[in-house]
């Protein structure tokens, strides 16, 4: 870059006095200088500069221009004069006054296309001569495009057609030395002014304004070989010692500090041109009299500058009218770095434009006026920024002017930075001083390019870096929460205060190193009279070369004022449309198009030179067309023959990928975690279904296609819906496009929330970055603020039951302080790959902005991110000639241009090759080509982004018309992308995708981009931005090169590359897919090997590519001479250039020769023409690649690479998986690849959102290494909404640091990497977890043991209610057990029970494990564990934030029984809310009783039983939550706890009563807390009784019941049965308070001793053989009532462990009782994995410690021999024994095993023996009722802790079987010997010593001790 002057001083003299000034202004002792001010004296070029090489612009003794010699100039004679003509000076030869004073009042006639210009004299310097030149013989503005020659007229005597200048000269007298030249002696413009006077006028600018180019520092080459100017470059900041030298202290050390904060990475340059221009400032080129004629004439008769490609070297002498450096002139590139007024404007800084009628604030008595004519005469609006000091009135012409306070609001952020830390209790520090922020300003408008703006957020940072450099020892004294890279070191010591009497100086000389493109003036006395200089110098034409003029007011009163005017063309065009909204700029573009302004525009395009024009090639070109068309008729019709179609086509983007399911699940974690925080905001649980709604922009196409993604996605079958019903059309319900139309959707989902408060309604709302206006500030009837009115609206956020997604490609304006969504509640899309790992395996990489970036710095081929230099010169060149057009037009319709022109070069009209650029035929040479190598004509996608719709609609039908013009119009579609409109598509094209597609349907029309695949295509994407829109995969470029470059914002900018985003399939072979894309070796042969990216030459064969043309063969010199003769375009009468440029990069140049040499002359056959595109072997279309990764050359490679599979064949299936190319407008392409100090690209420094603001200059950048989470709260904490933001009005309430919404989730990740996908398999997997949620596994086991012979007698009615106690009392007990969980026990021995005969049994654990379950979806009436909250239970949970947490207290209850022998210590926790359920002493508060209702009371809303559940290690899963059950009703319920649990029952269940047992029991099983609930329940009854005597009641009017529930039971059904047939119905599900009212409000109920209800089959009833009885006596489990007063004397076995319901219900009944079981009513019991009392593991006991790992001993080592050396397990003793006695008892018992005719005796208990062994339970009680035993013989005899009423008679009522066992079981040793000798058990029983056994426990934990013996 650059030339080999580059960075050396331009003359000996300038420097030493440069120096000098340094040296004697910035002399100190103690800081070592920085060299810095001298690289503001560095120039990138070595040309002269205005101050040096140049004479003053006034000086008559210039040289001569274009004189390339220092020569003394040749003397020149005069022709004499002709014989009596005036000779006098100052008069023509005709003796006419031509001086200016003489002529300014006279009115001339001017004729078209003339302009009058002022001629100098040597002999009268003073005076200035009135001419009339031909303008096409005088230079424009710039100083370029002046025709050879002359044509002048004279004004005095009127004397035309003088053609030669020295004739000319002669008539004038100018009596000249020299030789006369047009260039010398035409001197300046003549103008009319205000009043009418003729006046002087700006220079004329022979000489080109790039000759005096101004190089800022941006980059400049550090000598011969070029480098990088250490300004662009990040440098360390510290002290240099360098010998001789002087240190810069005090004062000026406020200088070097601001230098050095430019010096470093805050604000890097941007990248510049090879040889970037000077900016002229405006067309000086006086108004005429006739103003209409001038403008005919700049449009008509002139060169064409479409041709102007690329700069071909240095032009000859003569050709002075051409810019050497044109081919980087684009007046785009001034919008490089500018947001632009709108891009970081502050909420009081919008700019304003004073025709508005809006000016600042002003002093009374001060203003300027503004000169009329200012725009008209400068060609250029001036932009004001006001900065220190109130700006003065703008009076006259305003309405020219427009003032931005940005520069004020930056000035004035920057004076917060110091509070940061004065929160340190720190001495306030200074900020910046206003002398250090003007002549910081300087500094950087001195730095930046010619096509650079100010950057607001570079300032900032400048600003923040130079006053932390300054105070850097204050400020390394408090803490960094602010860091930032590369902190400068500290400096040695303190800077003196800048004073304002040395700012003017130092400002000039900084400025003076920029040439004259920023000027500094401190002259004026107020800014008033500053600005009336600058405006008079403007209309002068003395600001030509200035962009930026500084004006600085050193007033006594009102102290130092400044301002900033830009004066620059290209910044003032790019600011006056920048301060405009996008709206309006559409506006503006509509107006210009409807209105007829565009007319000179499309004449100007349409002449292509002074002998043709567009339409007349056009036309020729057509006629062509049709005559090659007529031709192959035959051979078309030949070809009508089947023909071998395309295997590669498919489609794929509908597949669901693996990382879409992971993002899909971590949505629906968030879900979960909302509803499981303790703000109660979400309660799942109470949600049975899922209903959604997707919100998208209005844009037809992103409207389709989301619904053909939720068709394709299955979330509708998840839905319950049945897909093959619905059609698209009524998919459509579930999609809305946010317009006027959306109110009513919305409001619709509003009303069903409330309808269907059990639906989860899911709000998406996609593209959610697109309108973020709220609804105050937008108009009536405005689309703005539609989003914030509809889903920020009170009903959407209050409702419970609705929770909205929004999901974002650019999140960054929903992350700011006043954000409503949680940074918990975000989503960032993962990465794919980790350390080049797949980590989800599904071979797909994402090619996004990132890798676009990379591709421009990797070297591995063609980046795939350009911008077409050719392009943006053309555009330049006629944005100078259309200044008053927008410069949207002129690129589009240049654009537009191109395409229409490469097309025609294609179709053969190669000629026209210069006037379009390599970038255009090579995208329109791939469009056309592509699908001709394919047998399905499957081609590629060309995107052109158009954002006004009206300019899409021309560029559509301008190329189409083309196209059909060619007779391409079956060879690739344009097709219009209008967001407002659907697509449309010829019928050929159509046809083809239905055949692609294989759509049958004959009114099918593709409704989605994506549908277009493959088809080849220009699409003209419409809109100011673009809409969610998805694009196909056969997407090969996006031409972006005409969007905005006016909004320089983060969102939009990535949006639009967005567009580009692509899925690269990487595979074994091509994993480097990626990083290679662009390479364009081996199979890329659509694609011409060039670039204008660094504006090389490029060689390029236009048809090699494409099968059809027929021009002339090209030769080896047509092909060097290319690019020469495209920059000759300006001068269509130059001859073509003579040699190849030697600037041309050395690799380049190889690969033209490479190519060259494989390209042999022939002639192409025609594209159009079937029968003529058959191709030689040689085809050079696969060598015109680029050779650098071929292994062949030649045509013989090539032919062997095309014959071979379809895939070769087929282009698009070949490029399937590479990313498409995009094109960029230079100022973009600057901003994107500009390195920033971050690491990241420029454009993340830009401000995030046009709608947001930075909060703070005070902020560092974003780091590289920040993830997606940290960028977020990088957003929340530095950016603000806003006014017009829909966020503003979101500030956190008083108290709370923020407002976030509860209910809001946000999905963000990169564009086109399928977040639709994602969130649509999140709805369906949510669906499936509420469904999931709302069924639990509840079993469904047949009842087991029915025999078959049981007569069926019918008790009960079927209908009846209720039992009668008199039936119940005539029906027998049935000792069988049915319930399935006791499959393996021991059966019960009953007479009318006989086994099926069958098989071995399997064991418990079995059956356990496999016990059949079935899914129920819970009811309304359900119990709950603590994972649900609804709004309705919270209070009944304690979880209401609304109430305090729930105080308890303890409360201790004492009662003693006979069984334990001690006195038993209860604790009741009460929580304060349950108080009134207790009776306490009226002295000390102490809890005397559990309050109980009477029999005789009835309240429909109260459950009189008081509820005891038994619960271990089921804290979190217990259904203890029984609001909903009881529906409402009141009702006690007691969980019965043991010690060590106490803790975390009460964290989880605060609002419960809590039943404390003793220590004694934490290693107890259930029948200890049966016994003692039973024995507490018993005990309070007699309380209550004593308590209601005394108010009057009778004792057994107290209610006697309590329920014992199992922690599992779920929900609570009845059977509905009909009561005159008695057949069952179906079974429905009730409230357990239904049920419980019905068993309470039974007649005689207290008469029963146990009631409960018939467990839950889905068989029940079916049954064969059955009949149904509503009630019968037989065993309960799970759900009994249990009347405490008749059970007083039948106790649960204390130590029980298993089975000791079984064995209560025998004993019940042994006892008399009444046992009743509901079988109109059932009891569903839910599969809980976890805890409950069956979870006993049994471990080993070493050195009396308990391990932790589960012994693996079998049951046989549960028990011992007394005193032995066995391994002690620390199980309780109880357990032991019961397992024992359950596995090993068929052995035990052998005679009993598998006889149920010989069952085992068990007196007075009920032990489970296994299910080989059947039990015959016998009481020994007086008056108890026992099976008739008689002439049965027992196996064996069990005595299980045997009292005192069992007697020696007792025993001997039974018979035994010889060798039956006998087994004693007793507490201790002694009781075994004493029970054996009582019961007088030798008498007929054999005992050994060997038989007495013990429990393997050791003797501390009180083993049992057992005997067995035989049967005598």
């Amino acid at each position: 870059m650059g030339n080999s002057y580059a960075g050396q001083l331009h003359s000996t003299r300038f420097e030493e006095v440069l120096h000098s000034s340094i040296e004697a202004s910035l002399r100190s002792n103690t800081v070592v200088p920085r060299p810095v001010f001298s690289q503001l004296y560095l120039e990138a070029e070595h040309q002269p500069t205005a101050q040096n090489a140049g004479r003053a612009e006034n000086e008559e003794d210039d040289e001569e221009d274009g004189s390339e010699s220092n020569s003394p100039p040749i003397p020149y004679q005069m022709k004499p004069p002709p014989e009596g003509s005036c000779t006098t000076d100052g008069f023509c030869q005709a003796g006419k006054d031509l001086r200016l004073g003489s002529m300014a009042t006279e009115c001339l006639e001017v004729p078209p296309g003339f302009l009058l210009v002022g001629a100098k004299s040597p002999s009268i310097p003073d005076h200035i001569l009135v001419c009339a030149v031909d303008r096409r013989f005088l230079p424009d503005e710039r100083g370029r495009n002046a025709l050879l020659g002359f044509a002048g007229n004279c004004m005095g005597c009127g004397e035309k057609g003088f053609r030669y200048f020295t004739e000319f000269s002669n008539h004038i007298n100018l009596k000249l030395s020299t030789q006369p030249k047009k260039q010398k002696h035409l001197k300046y413009h003549l103008l009319r002014n205000a009043q009418g006077l003729l006046v002087r006028g700006p220079l004329i600018r022979w000489r080109a304004t790039d000759n005096r180019v101004r190089q800022t520092g941006a980059v400049v080459p550090a000598g011969p070989s070029g480098g990088e100017d250490p300004l662009s470059a990040p440098q360390p900041t510290g002290t240099h010692t360098h010998p001789g030298t002087h240190t810069l202290s005090g004062t000026h050390t406020h200088a070097a500090s601001a230098l050095s904060a430019l010096n470093t990475d805050a604000a890097p340059p941007l990248h510049m041109p090879d040889n970037p221009h000077a900016l002229t400032n405006g067309n000086h080129c006086p108004p005429s009299q006739q103003p209409l004629q001038q403008s005919g004439a700049a449009t008509y008769g002139r060169p064409s500058v479409i041709g102007t490609i690329t700069n071909a070297g240095p032009p000859k002498k003569r050709h002075k009218g051409w810019s050497p450096e044109s081919s980087s002139t684009s007046d785009a590139s001034t919008k490089a770095t500018t947001t632009a007024v709108s891009g970081t404007r502050p909420d009081n800084g919008a700019p304003v434009t004073v025709s508005q009628g809006s000016s600042p604030p002003l002093p009374p008595g001060e203003s300027v006026t503004v000169p009329d004519f200012l725009v008209q005469t400068c060609k250029l609006q001036p932009v004001i920024f006001t900065g220190h000091g109130k700006l003065p009135a703008l009076c006259g012409n305003s309405a020219e002017v427009l003032v931005s306070p940005l520069l004020q609001a930056c000035y004035r952020s920057s004076q917060a930075l110091p509070r940061v830390y004065e929160q340190y209790g720190a001495t306030p520090i200074q900020p910046l001083s206003t002398q250090m922020q003007i002549l910081l300003t300087v500094y950087y408008l001195v730095q930046l390019g010619p096509h650079q703006m100010p950057l607001i957020e570079d300032l900032e940072q400048i600003f923040m870096r130079s006053w932390r450099e300054s105070h850097l020892t204050e400020i390394r004294q408090y803490p960094q929460t602010h860091p930032h890279p590369q902190m400068p070191p500290q400096l040695p010591g303190l800077p003196q205060p800048l004073t304002p009497s040395q700012l003017p100086w130092l400002a000039r000389l900084a400025a003076s190193s920029s040439g004259e493109g920023v000027l500094v003036l401190d002259g004026a006395a107020s800014l008033a009279e500053g600005l009336e200089d600058v405006f008079l110098r403007l209309m002068e034409g003395r600001l030509a070369q200035t962009s930026y003029v500084v004006l600085i007011c050193m007033g006594k009163s009102q102290g130092l004022e400044s301002c900033m005017v830009v004066t620059g063309k290209h910044q003032c065009r790019a600011l006056a449309e920048s301060m405009l909204s996008p709206g309006d700029n559409l506006k503006e573009i509509s107006y210009e198009i409807y209105s007829g302004m565009t007319t000179d525009l499309r004449a100007f395009f349409n002449s292509l030179g002074p002998d043709e024009d567009m339409e007349g090639v056009l036309e020729k070109a057509s006629v062509e067309s049709r005559s090659h068309s007529s031709l192959p008729s035959t051979q078309e019709s030949a070809d009508d023959s089947p023909k071998p179609a395309c295997t590669e086509y498919r489609v794929e983007w509908h597949e669901i990928r693996a990382i879409q399911l992971a993002v899909a699940r971590k949505l629906l974690s968030h879900v979960c975690a909302i509803a499981d925080s303790s703000t109660q905001n979400l309660d799942l649980g109470s949600f049975d279904k899922v209903e959604f709604l997707i919100c998208v922009p209005p844009s037809e196409v992103t409207f389709q296609q989301v619904i053909l993604h939720l068709w394709n996605s299955g979330v509708l079958q998840e839905l319950g819906l049945d897909q093959e019903v619905l059609s698209l059309q009524q998919v459509e319900q579930y999609v809305v496009k946010l317009d006027q139309e959306a109110v009513g959707r919305i409001d619709g989902l509003i009303q069903k929330s409330k309808m269907n408060p059990y639906t989860l309604f899911i709000l998406v709302h996609d593209h959610a970055h697109w309108d973020l206006s709220s609804s105050h500030y937008s108009g009536g009837g405005s689309r703005e603020g539609l989003v914030d009115s509809l889903l920020n609206c009170r009903q959407i956020r209050d409702a419970p039951n609705i929770l909205t997604l929004h999901v974002t490609s650019f999140p960054f304006a929903l992350q700011t302080q006043y954000t409503r969504i949680s940074p918990y509640n975000e989503i960032h899309w993962p990465s794919s790959f980790s350390n080049d790992v797949d980590l989800y395996h599904e071979k797909t990489k994402y090619f996004g902005i990132s890798e676009l970036l990379e591709s421009t710095r990797s070297g591995a081929g063609l980046p795939l991110l350009r911008f077409d230099s050719s392009f943006e010169n053309m555009a330049a060149a006629v944005e100078e000639r259309f200044p008053k057009l927008h410069s949207a037009v002129i690129r589009t319709q240049l654009l537009i241009q191109h395409y229409a022109v490469a097309l025609m070069v294609v179709a053969g009209q190669a000629h026209l090759q210069k006037h379009t650029s390599v970038e255009t035929l090579e995208i329109v040479q791939c469009l056309l080509g592509s699908a001709q190598r394919c047998p399905s004509n499957h081609g590629h996608m060309v995107l052109l982004r158009v954002a006004s719709p009206a300019l899409a609609l021309v560029a559509q039908q301008r190329l189409a018309h083309v196209r059909d013009k060619l007779g391409f119009q079956n060879h690739f579609e344009v097709v219009l992308g209008n967001p407002s409109s659907a697509l449309s598509l010829g019928k050929h094209f159509l046809e083809q995708l239905k055949v692609w597609m294989k759509v049958q349907d004959p009114d099918w029309t593709p409704r989605t981009y994506l549908e277009l695949e493959a088809l080849p295509c220009i699409l003209i994407l419409a809109g100011v931005d673009p809409l969610g829109e998805s694009l196909p995969r056969s997407l090969k470029y996006c031409d972006l090169r005409v969007i905005s470059s006016a909004y320089l914002q983060r969102t939009p900018l990535e949006q639009e590359l967005g567009l580009a985003a692509y899925l690269v399939k990487v595979g074994d072979q091509d994993a480097r897919a990626p990083a290679t894309a662009s390479d364009l070796s081996e199979s890329d042969p659509d694609k011409l090997s060039s670039t204008d990216n660094e504006e090389e030459e490029v060689v390029v064969e236009v048809n090699s590519d494409l099968p059809g043309l027929d021009p002339s063969p090209p030769s080896a010199s047509q092909h060097s001479q290319h690019s020469q003769s495209e920059a000759s375009a300006l001068d269509p009468d130059k001859p073509p250039p003579q040699s190849q440029p030697q600037s041309q990069s050395q690799p380049q140049a190889q690969a033209q020769t490479q190519v060259q040499a494989q390209t042999p002359p022939h002639p192409l056959p025609d594209i159009r023409d079937p029968g003529r595109a058959a191709r030689p072997e040689g085809d050079p279309s696969t060598a015109q690649r680029r050779p650098s990764k071929s292994t062949s050359s030649g045509s013989g490679g090539s032919s062997s690479t095309r014959a071979s599979t379809p895939r070769q064949r087929c282009s698009w299936a070949r490029n399937l998986n590479r990313p498409p190319v995009v094109l960029l407008p230079r100022a973009v392409y600057q901003v994107l690849t500009a390195p920033d100090a971050s690491g990241l690209p420029k454009s993340t420094a830009l401000l995030p959102h046009p709608s947001v603001e930075w909060a703070s200059s005070f902020r560092p950048l974003l780091s590289k290494m920040m993830t997606c989470t940290e960028q977020s709260l990088y957003y929340r904490q530095w950016t603000v909404p806003k006014p017009t933001h829909m966020d503003r009005s979101n500030r956190a309430p008083e108290g709370r640091a923020d407002n976030f919404h509860p209910r809001r989730l946000l999905l963000s990740g990169p564009p086109q990497v399928g977040k639709t996908g994602a969130y649509l398999q999140f709805l369906g997997i949510l669906s499936r977890m509420l469904i999931r949620l709302m069924e639990v596994d509840i079993y469904d086991e047949e009842d087991i043991n029915y025999s078959e012979k049981l007569p069926l007698v019918q008790h009960h009615q079927a209908g009846v209610s209720w039992p009668s106690m008199d039936i119940m009392r005539t029906m027998a007990f049935d000792y069988t057990i049915h319930d399935p969980k006791y499959e393996g026990i021991s059966p019960i021995y009953s007479t009318e029970y006989t086994p099926s005969e069958e098989g071995n049994p399997r064991r418990q654990e079995d059956v356990y494990l496999r016990r059949r379950t079935s899914r129920i979806k819970l009811s309304k009436y359900a119990a709950y564990n603590t994972y649900h909250h609804c709004e309705q239970c919270h209070q009944y949970m304690g979880f209401n934030p609304r109430y305090q947490l729930y105080e308890s207290t303890l409360h201790t209850f004492t009662f003693s029984h006979l069984l334990l022998g001690e006195e038993i210590q209860l604790y009741f926790i009460i929580p304060k809310s349950k108080e009134h359920h207790f009776a306490f002493s009226q002295s000390g508060g102490q809890l005397e009783s559990l309050r109980l209702p009477l029999v005789s009371d009835w309240n429909p809303d109260c459950i009189k039983s008081p509820i005891f559940t038994p619960t271990t290690g089921r804290h979190e899963h217990g259904l203890f939550n029984l609001y909903h059950a009881m529906d409402g009703a009141s009702h006690l319920h007691i969980l019965v706890v043991k010690e060590y649990e106490m803790a975390v029952y009460k964290k989880y269940w605060p609002n419960h009563i809590m039943l404390v047992l003793p220590t004694t029991f934490n290693g107890a099983g259930i029948g200890a807390a049966h016994f003692l609930i039973k024995e507490l329940s018993y005990h309070n009854l007699e309380l209550e009784r004593s308590r209601r005597v005394e108010h009057g009641s009778r004792p057994h009017d107290v209610w006697p019941f309590i329920i014992l529930a199992d922690d599992s039971c779920v929900m609570w059904n009845a059977l509905d049965v009909d009561p005159k047939s008695g057949s069952i119905g179906t079974e429905r599900n009730v409230s357990l308070k239904q049920v419980l009212q019905h068993m309470e409000s039974s007649a005689d109920i207290t008469q029963y001793g146990l009631c409960g209800l018939r467990k839950w089959s889905s068989r029940y009833g079916n049954q064969t053989g059955r009949h149904h009885e509503p009630f019968s006596r037989g065993h309960l489990h799970d759900f009994l009532l249990l009347n405490v007063d008749l059970t007083q004397n039948v106790q649960y076995n204390q130590n029980r462990f298993t089975c000791d319901d079984v064995d209560f219900n025998l004993r019940a009944h042994s006892a008399g009782l009444l046992v009743c079981r509901f079988n109109n009513f059932s009891v569903m019991k839910k599969q809980i994995t976890i805890g409950g009392y069956r979870t006993f593991i049994v471990k080993t006991k070493v050195r009396h410690k308990m391990t932790d790992v589960p012994t693996t001993v079998q049951p046989s080592q549960y028990i011992c021999a007394p005193d032995s050396k066995h391994t002690f397990l620390s199980t309780p003793a109880q357990l032991l024994l019961e397992k024992y006695l359950q596995h090993t008892s068929h052995k035990l018992f052998p005679l009993s095993a598998r006889h149920y005719s010989h069952p085992v005796l068990s007196v007075d208990c009920y032990l489970n023996l296994g299910p080989e062994v059947t039990v015959c339970f016998v009481s020994s009680r007086p008056h108890s009722i026992n099976l008739s035993t008689s002439g049965l013989l027992f196996g064996g005899l069990l005595l299980y802790f045997c009292d005192s009423f069992v007697t020696p008679g007792f025993l001997k009522k039974f018979h035994f079987l010889k060798g039956a066992t006998l087994c004693v079981i007793c507490p201790n040793r002694s009781a075994l010997r004493q029970t054996v000798v009582r019961l007088e058990l030798e008498d007929e029983w054999r005992f050994r010593l060997s038989d007495e056994f013990q429990t393997a426990n050791a003797k501390e934990d009180q083993p049992l001790f057992f005997l067995t013996g035989k049967h005598i």
